[in-house]
């Protein structure tokens, strides 16, 4: 009877020594801060022209693969980038830019209809977007660069330039570079779009 009650007591204990464990394990996991997440600041679709005088879909952008995390990168020196942990973006960034791009572009370029390249639209032109660098730099600039190429419906490559952009942080911390990095966004933008006005690609 002595061994019987000896070994339920050593049960108990072990029970209750697993149990306390749980709750101190559940304890320190809750009390992990959840990372931030930003989204790039956003512009307004403008309304799309009654009879346009051309088509332009926007490709999802490809990203350099170290861009395509979800923590923000901060570039540390001339060869060392880090994906923050605790900074991370809130949706996919090639998303971002995609949507980014369209209502930056359907406003510079009003006369045109600029939609995602979705299905076939005849004698629509395409632009592809890669880009190269998307990120904080050590020296307190938002720096965004890569490649865009225009192409026509056949697949024909009709323009094919680079960009860069950078934006000095008005403050530290990782709104301001968010903040940034939407305005060096918004200067990619405007780069494409005074190139293709240039170009007549739609006369």
């Amino acid at each position: 009877m002595r061994i019987l009650m000896g070994t339920s007591m050593s049960t108990w204990i072990k029970r209750s020594l697993l149990v306390s464990i749980c709750l101190l394990m559940s304890a320190c996991a809750s009390s992990v801060t959840p990372p931030a997440r930003y989204m790039l600041t956003g512009h307004q679709m403008t309304s799309a022209p009654a009879q346009p005088e051309g088509i332009l879909r926007l490709s999802a952008p490809r990203l350099a693969h170290y861009l395509d995390v979800d923590g923000i990168v901060m570039q540390l020196d001339d060869i060392t980038l880090n994906a923050a942990r605790e900074h991370q973006w809130a949706e996919g960034l090639n998303r971002q830019l995609e949507r980014g791009l369209r209502a930056r572009l359907s406003q510079a370029l009003p006369s045109l209809r600029v939609i995602r390249a979705e299905g076939s639209q005849p004698d629509a032109l395409t632009l592809r977007i890669d880009v190269d660098q998307f990120q904080g730099r050590f020296d307190g600039q938002a720096v965004t660069s890569g490649q865009w190429q225009l192409v026509n419906a056949e697949g024909e490559l009709l323009a094919m330039e680079n960009f860069y952009a950078e934006t000095t942080l008005e403050e530290d911390g990782y709104p301001a570079l968010v903040r940034a990095l939407s305005t060096s966004w918004d200067r990619t933008a405007e780069l494409i779009a005074n190139e293709i006005r240039a170009g007549a690609y739609f006369d």
